[in-house]
């Protein structure tokens, strides 16, 4: 097997048209019946409609033909007026009411996209084949015109044209099998041709995609208000306009050259429609001449052959988009089902432990990110005592973040094991171990509501008390009960727009109340003051490690002096513990922690001086 047909092979969809269909079925049944009803209601209706619009006019000719009386003409012309006008207003009832239940099978799935990427396990949001699925589901639920809704409009068109097939191939079956075989060759080989000349588009999507990225990427960046100054001082907006004019430019071609192609499904219609219309006219002509055909029968079987290729044509061009939108909806499921190297539900639960104290063990730990060439941990080994205040520190780049990680159960060990109490983590209902950690990382999960809802980080069943007891053991209530409205004061203006802005150190502070309220017996600060001075840190973590007493503790820096206060300090250096000890113990040691602490030192300054304790 080549290379390619490899590739191919791995890239072919895990489910195919038929299962797919199956599947949006269910989903139907299983969140709005209705949908199924009115699909089959609209074919129905349209079919009707068709097929009364095919006998109005050869009716009202034969009766011409027969010299019925006006009073009769009209009374056909009426009946049939009536007819059509109530097949419109049922057609436009129905299909108005069926997008609702549409809508809700698509919020359905978005629901279940949106549940899977909140609740699977962490490797899998960095994994980027999996984050490819992501971006594609996305796509696919993301309008009306997608797969996941789309889907139902096409059902409904190949329902209608197998119907109106059937139909129209009995009326005109009694015409020369030559012709019917004739039209049917036609029509097939037309769509076929041209078919594979429309698949250019399909074939350079890619390169389409990487037009409107890069023309997106330069509007995008002049409008953002974080990118005016520097337009201004370093006179950017040349460069940006040269940027989307080349690209458009290239665009331009790319779409011509895509005309040159397609000028070609033209020529081909009308050569194939010429035939397929030339023989039918030369055949029903013979007809009307040698055998007495009437004009009304004439318009009636001619109408219906053109009719009849309009239907094989459907019926070809809707399996083509239904196939098409299978893909998205197969992207839908793989991403859905995606494996979880995780336990959840099947997992047992957490050991039972009266006073709440639990001990974390890392035997033998290495940890190598996917596609890495080396570890990013080596054979680690450290026991987190309960209760006990632990600082890992280190230069960027040493692996504090990842055995954070590690020890939150975000990854699991490529070697070694994670003892909980002195049983393997990975045993466990992963989210119950969640469970035991209050976390502050380096990225806040800030959302745009209010800040009581932040703290609890709920919208319902708030306990307001104890929001308010956090916010002070925070110190932020003289900052919340200034403003107009308090604990329901909005943060952030993109979406409210009487929402503030935080400074650094209340956004800290309103971080610590979150990690109060949640009332874990393990906190976790993975270098959320980063941003922030050394002395306004040290502030910080101080006014952590007054509100964390008694529980589990484990602070994150690279700024040495912000966690002198532990009981323990562990120095990492190239994925291991290079120095383990208290602050002064350390410092005795005169090693790599007390160079890089002198180092640090100089620049801590209060009030001028060197703060070298």
């Amino acid at each position: 097997m080549t290379e390619q047909d490899k590739k191919k092979n791995k890239e072919r969809p895990k489910y195919n048209m038929w299962q797919n269909s199956v599947y949006m079925i269910c989903e139907a049944w299983e969140v709005s019946k209705s949908v199924l009803v009115l699909c089959v209601l609209l074919a129905a209706l349209a079919v009707t409609n068709n097929l009364a619009e095919l006998y109005i006019a050869p009716v009202i000719l034969k009766k011409v033909e027969t010299k019925a009386p006006l009073s009769e003409l009209i009374l056909t012309i009426v009946l049939f007026t009536t007819v059509l006008l109530i097949l419109a207003a049922l057609t436009s009832y129905v299909s108005t009411n069926t997008v609702f239940g549409r809508v809700e099978i698509r919020l359905n799935i978005i629901r279940k996209i949106h549940n899977k990427v909140a609740t699977t396990s962490f490797p899998n949001t960095e994994d980027t084949s999996i984050l490819k699925k992501l971006e594609k589901s996305n796509m696919a639920v993301c309008s009306n015109n997608q797969a996941t809704e789309a889907i139902w409009d096409t059902l409904t068109n190949l329902l209608k044209s197998i119907t109106g097939f059937i139909i129209y191939l009995f009326l005109i079956s009694s015409l020369n099998v030559v012709l019917i075989s004739i039209v049917l060759i036609t029509t097939v080989l037309g769509y076929f041709i041209n078919k594979r000349i429309n698949e250019w588009g399909f074939y350079h999507r890619e390169e389409e995609s990487e037009y409107f990225k890069k023309m997106n990427y330069a509007c995008t960046k002049a409008e953002e208000p974080a990118l005016a100054k520097d337009i201004r001082i370093f006179g950017m907006q040349p460069w940006l306009e040269d940027i989307f004019n080349s690209t458009l430019r290239l665009y331009k071609a790319f779409v011509a050259r895509g005309e040159r192609v397609y000028i070609w499904t033209n020529v081909i219609d009308v050569v194939l429609t010429l035939c397929r219309n030339g023989i039918a006219y030369f055949y029903l002509i013979t007809m009307t001449i040698s055998a007495g055909l009437p004009a009304s029968e004439f318009l009636l079987y001619f109408t219906a052959v053109g009719g009849f290729t309009n239907w094989i044509t459907g019926i070809l061009s809707n399996f083509s988009t239904l196939h098409r939108q299978s893909l998205d909806i197969s992207t839908v499921r793989e991403y859905l089902e995606t494996p979880e190297p995780f336990r959840f539900a099947d997992g047992a639960d957490l050991p039972k432990n009266q006073n709440g104290k639990y001990e974390i063990q890392l035997q033998d730990v290495c940890f190598r990110y996917p596609k890495a060439d080396k570890d990013t941990l080596n054979h680690l080994n450290l026991t987190i005592h309960a209760g006990e205040k632990l600082a890992i520190v280190g230069l960027n780049g040493a692996g504090k973040t990842t055995l954070v990680k590690l020890i939150c159960g975000f990854y699991d060990p490529t070697h070694g094991a994670i003892l909980l109490n002195g049983e393997d983590i990975r045993q466990y209902n992963r989210r119950k171990y969640y469970g035991l950690f209050a976390a502050v990382f380096q990225q806040f999960s800030l959302l745009e509501v209010t800040l009581a809802e932040n703290v609890a980080q709920s919208d319902e069943n708030i306990d307001i008390a104890k929001v308010k007891r956090c916010i002070a053991e925070a110190g932020l209530t003289d900052k919340v009960e200034s403003l107009p409205k308090g604990y329901q004061t909005h943060i952030g203006r993109k979406v409210f727009e009487d929402g503030i802005e935080l400074s650094g150190g209340e956004m800290q502070r309103l971080m610590l109340a979150r990690a109060l309220y949640k009332d874990a017996p393990i906190i976790v600060l993975d270098e959320p003051t980063a941003a922030l001075d050394p002395i306004a840190e040290n502030d910080i973590y101080l006014k952590y490690n007054e509100m964390t007493s008694g529980r589990t503790s484990i602070y994150i820096s690279h700024r040495l002096a912000s966690t002198r206060f532990c009981d323990r300090i562990i120095f990492i250096s190239n994925g291991a513990i290079a120095e383990e000890g208290t602050h002064d113990s350390l410092m005795k040691i005169n090693g790599k922690y007390a160079e890089l602490f002198r180092v640090q030192s100089k620049y801590y300054k209060e009030g001028g001086a060197f703060d070298e304790e």
